[in-house]
């Protein structure tokens, strides 16, 4: 529970783990091409490498990369300098705000999964008593530990839909 809690911490969290993402796709990426800066294929590249790894490893539905089109105009507000290259920090600021709405759906997903879920558990703690053979197991757990237990088995079966 206590990962759960550290994703809730807000904008910070979030900024660590785009952060995160996008020096290990430059790296990535320049590394492959041996040059410092990203041209506008390795751009698009290094695009689908990050929404890959935002499908695996963040909870909620498929998110589709953007089409090399929108790709092009986010380029002419993010490439400071001119050059027609992107360099490390503005693709950093290129990747915040081509996945800022991501970021959100899944921030919100997540929250309403920890909030609603265990009202929802508690409100239906009652009827899960009154179920032969799981009954009394359900009446001798505490309300927290029932709530836990609900919460977790909702979000490993989201996760294994995701999987599918």
């Amino acid at each position: 529970m206590g990962q759960i809690f550290g994703k809730l911490q807000g904008k910070e969290w979030r900024q660590k783990q785009i952060r995160k993402i996008t020096d290990k796709i430059f790296y990535r990426v320049t590394n492959n091409v041996e040059r410092a800066n990203l041209t506008f294929e390795d751009l698009y590249i290094a695009i689908l490498l990050v929404y890959n790894d935002i499908n695996k490893h963040l909870p909620g539905p498929y998110f589709d990369p953007p089409s090399k089109d929108q790709v092009r105009n986010m380029i002419k507000d993010c490439d400071v300098n001119l050059d027609g290259e992107i360099d490390r920090e503005e693709f950093v600021r290129f990747m915040q705000r081509l996945t800022s709405d991501t970021i959100i759906v899944v921030s919100q997903r997540l929250i309403a999964t920890l909030v609603m879920v265990p009202t929802v558990a508690m409100a239906t703690k009652r009827t899960a008593e009154g179920v032969p053979g799981v009954g009394r197991v359900v009446r001798k757990l505490p309300n927290s530990v029932y709530a836990s237990l609900v919460t977790m088995a909702v979000v490993l079966f989201q996760n294994s839909i995701r999987e599918v």
